[in-house]
């Protein structure tokens, strides 16, 4: 699905990008919508959290999701980097509990590469690789009509220009769609 609006998604095959924010597990979601075939979401085993694929159901479908629990960040990285050089996911997301070093973002970028997948760090703020393709700032957008608004922000780019959107997610349509902002 191409968006003129957002020149950047879907994500750009063979690379790795990062996301984050309290909207990021959303945006991941979304992307995962956008790609075809399963997706391998990765997170650490001891995180008290568990993602259900249940709760993607408006946005994706809960049976594309493949869950991997891996003991640490380092199993974890290990994991990514085999599904993105293999290519038989389209799109691994890495939830990250620490920044990577250039060396791990290389690897997986040169992983994404050889298999012409899409990676998908989701990263605590402030914790962004260098060799990340682009970073994503998301945040949700207060609308009393509309509990799917976030605001979007693209803070690095290494193929383009950066830019910020307020996005809502078209259920109907089954895509993001632009919107303006909340007028004060």
């Amino acid at each position: 699905m191409f968006m003129p609006s957002l020149p950047s998604l879907p994500l750009r095959a063979g690379r790795v990008h990062e996301a984050f924010g309290p909207g990021a597990a959303g945006f991941a979601a979304i992307a995962a919508s956008m790609a075809e075939g399963p997706v391998l979401w990765i997170r650490e085993a001891w995180r008290p959290e568990i993602l259900n694929p249940v709760g993607l159901a408006p946005v994706l479908d809960p049976g594309r999701v493949l869950l991997a629990r891996p003991a640490d960040q380092a199993d974890a990285l290990g994991v990514a980097e085999e599904a993105l050089k293999d290519g038989a996911v389209p799109l691994v997301v890495l939830e990250v509990t620490r920044a990577l070093d250039l060396r791990e973002g290389r690897r997986l970028q040169l992983a994404a590469g050889a298999g012409r997948a899409t990676g998908l760090c989701l990263i605590p703020e402030g914790m962004g690789s260098n060799a990340a393709e682009t970073r994503w700032q998301c945040t949700p957008s207060f609308d009393a009509q509309d509990s799917t608004r976030q605001l979007w922000r693209l803070i690095k780019n290494k193929s383009g220009t950066t830019g910020a959107w307020h996005v809502r997610w078209d259920p109907q349509a089954h895509r993001v769609a632009v919107v303006s902002p909340v007028r004060e």
